[in-house]
């Protein structure tokens, strides 16, 4: 779950990582009095969980008050890479003179943390990573022991700051490293951290992503997400779906995520637009089936339902079954596409042949009919 930019700043604070002084505005004139109370200028960003927010006009400069509301007069109820502005961030804005990178992942490749810092911030750290890698830290920080002294002098010490600099920076990282835990992190970031006029270190801008799988201990987190999930969204949510909005057209359900996925793709390769991915996970029973294919067939963008199972501990006749009951409400006016193969094969096949549908063998063919059937819709 990816946490606005406030929302990061608020546990910055929480943990003593020191942030410039701001506000949250979800009016032009709350803008205007933020900017006033900040003495006069302002920098205003809108708070919406894309990148590249600054490149695609989402981060303005206000020299007065008055500008500060005409901006977020601008800014407020605008889309930015389709993500609604529903409020903007107004701070203080930052002499900068240099700009560091700091950010704490989970690096699954070697079941650690991964402490990673630059002399180079501001800029992507993936660009970074492609043209000059020797310019990166990587610490790897052991979960059984834990960010240690050593850990945090092998970064400031490889970086060129005064003493009394690296001071600061040590403490953030151990207070970065203490939130990361805490609130069960995949990603904490500082990009950029900057060192302003005064060589003091200040973290402009933040992010922070929380695993979804730790959301029942962040309550607060939680009713958010919840807040902003679509009715279908919910719904899947609801029977304990893994599912994910798209723009397409064509509905997905597969079981387990790495076949849903390549469903996905190929749908994708051949030409055509997922509306979602769908997984009903191994074992599904004909009751599960049956509610994740009405949640798509009563989906006003679906036009056409691909469903691709590999049966093993999930059975073909009980996916069967699940479509067959599913058509009976919500398949009037849509199309259903299945490739069935596996455990109890032959009985799902003849469910779906008793019921006017053929099964394909192949997921490439099943694919590649899905969206034939949309070109001619």
């Amino acid at each position: 779950m990816k946490l606005y930019e406030y929302e990061a700043k608020q546990l910055f604070s929480l943990y003593s990582i020191p942030v410039p002084e701001y506000g949250l505005a979800r009016t032009p004139e709350e803008a205007r009095d933020i900017t006033e109370r900040l003495g006069g200028k302002s920098v205003l960003k809108a708070q919406v969980l894309v990148a590249g927010r600054g490149k695609a006009g989402g981060i303005k400069f206000a020299e007065s008050p008055q500008e500060a509301y005409e901006l977020a007069k601008e800014l407020l109820g605008t889309e930015i890479k389709g993500e609604k502005v529903n409020s903007l961030l107004v701070s203080k804005i930052v002499g900068i003179d240099r700009e560091l990178y700091l950010s704490i992942v989970i690096d699954r490749s070697v079941g650690a943390a991964s402490i990673l810092a630059s002399s180079e911030g501001g800029i992507d750290i993936e660009e970074l990573a492609a043209k000059s890698p020797e310019k990166i830290i990587r610490v790897y920080v052991d979960p059984l022991v834990g960010l240690k002294p050593y850990h945090v002098r092998r970064i400031t010490e490889t970086i060129n700051l005064s003493d009394e600099q690296k001071k600061v920076l040590q403490d953030i990282i151990l207070n970065l490293y203490r939130l990361f835990v805490d609130f069960d992190c995949e990603l904490a970031e500082i990009n950029p951290l900057a060192v302003d006029k005064e060589g003091k270190l200040v973290p402009v801008d933040a992010k922070v992503i929380i695993d979804d799988n730790a959301l029942f201990r962040r309550k607060e987190f939680a009713e958010r997400v919840s807040a902003e999930l679509s009715d279908f969204e919910l719904e899947a949510k609801k029977h304990g779906f893994s599912y994910v909005e798209l723009d397409g057209n064509i509905g997905i359900i597969g079981n387990g995520a790495g076949l849903t996925m390549a469903t996905m793709d190929l749908v994708k390769l051949y030409g055509g637009k997922p509306a979602n991915f769908l997984d009903i996970g191994g074992g599904a029973r004909a009751e599960v089936v049956e509610k994740a294919a009405s949640l798509l067939l009563k989906h006003p963008k679906v036009k056409v339902l691909l469903v691709n199972v590999l049966g093993g501990i999930t059975r073909c006749d009980e996916v069967a079954k699940g479509l067959v009951n599913a058509l009976k409400t919500y398949g009037k006016d849509k199309k259903l596409v299945v490739r069935l193969t596996g455990t109890n094969e032959e009985e799902g096949k003849r469910i779906l042949s008793d019921a006017g549908i053929s099964a394909f063998d192949s997921m490439e063919d099943a694919a590649k009919n899905a969206v034939a059937l949309v070109k001619v819709m």
